[in-house]
């Protein structure tokens, strides 16, 4: 097989959340493959730093402070990428959130539009916003983040568990639509992973208490440890890159085996 295949050489990618945990690593995986890279979050000073980070790679990095949560932000997002890049050829909508842990029966509705503002509204209008300019310039690549959670829920995120079923639906609708357009669209679904949201499940523990409870989840993962934001860049590469020009629709768990037991 042709390895170039798997490079990003000269091609434009626009990650969301991209201030730490998983975004970060993808767009930092996505500059080493050779990809010039927009990053996004809220605070402009955290995407500050990762984009000088990706520029000591050779390649160009453009911060946008931008809450894809909003219309408005969005559209503006998508005109400040073309207009410095000209085009889009990859989105990772990687941007989520889980404010609140909740039963079903006391989540209340302000905490419900928070998750699907950000997760599943913010995910799918960007994501149509980036395809109309990937129409128009022969085709490109759109990677959503999912969980684990879309396939089994977890206890007291409901919302969280609901939005991320949601965006694996919302994967293989844009796959058909797009396909003829030369977009595809792929999902992952992390599990266990060292990222912020991840530690937000111990948010009323002690320091010492989370790191005894995580111990107690890396034994029960059949790889052994708690996921790491770079083991899950490789997967994204892959789907930015020529290499997965025949998977479209897919979701891949990316879990350490976690849901196999």
């Amino acid at each position: 097989m042709d390895l170039s295949r798997f490079s990003l050489e000269g091609k434009v990618a626009l990650v969301t959340g991209a201030s730490r945990g998983i975004g970060k690593a993808t767009a930092l995986g996505f500059a080493n493959a050779g990809a010039n890279v927009v990053v996004t979050s809220r605070k402009l000073p955290d995407l500050e730093l990762v984009a000088e980070e990706i520029r000591g790679l050779g390649v160009k990095s453009l911060p946008v402070a931008c809450h894809v949560g909003r219309m408005d932000q969005i559209q503006e997002l998508v005109k400040t990428v073309v207009g410095e890049f000209g085009t889009i050829d990859i989105l990772v909508n990687n941007a989520g959130t889980s404010p609140v842990l909740a039963s079903s029966l006391d989540l209340e509705e302000r905490a419900w539009d928070v998750v699907m503002n950000l997760n599943l509204k913010g995910l799918f209008f960007l994501s149509q916003a980036a395809s109309r300019v990937m129409k128009e310039h022969g085709g490109g690549k759109i990677i959503n983040v999912a969980s684990i959670d879309a396939y089994k829920p977890e206890y007291h995120v409901g919302a969280y568990s609901i939005s991320k079923a949601a965006v694996v639906m919302v994967t293989k609708v844009m796959a058909v639509e797009l396909a003829q357009y030369n977009i595809r669209v792929n999902c992952i679904a992390p599990g266990a992973v060292e990222t912020r949201i991840y530690d937000s499940h111990w948010f009323d523990v002690s320091e010492e208490q989370m790191k005894k409870e995580k111990a107690e989840v890396a034994k029960r993962i059949p790889v052994g440890h708690i996921g790491q934001p770079d083991e899950v860049a490789g997967a994204m590469i892959y789907l930015a890159s020529d290499a997965s020009s025949y998977l479209t629709g897919e979701t891949i768990l990316i879990d350490g085996g976690s849901f196999l037991v």
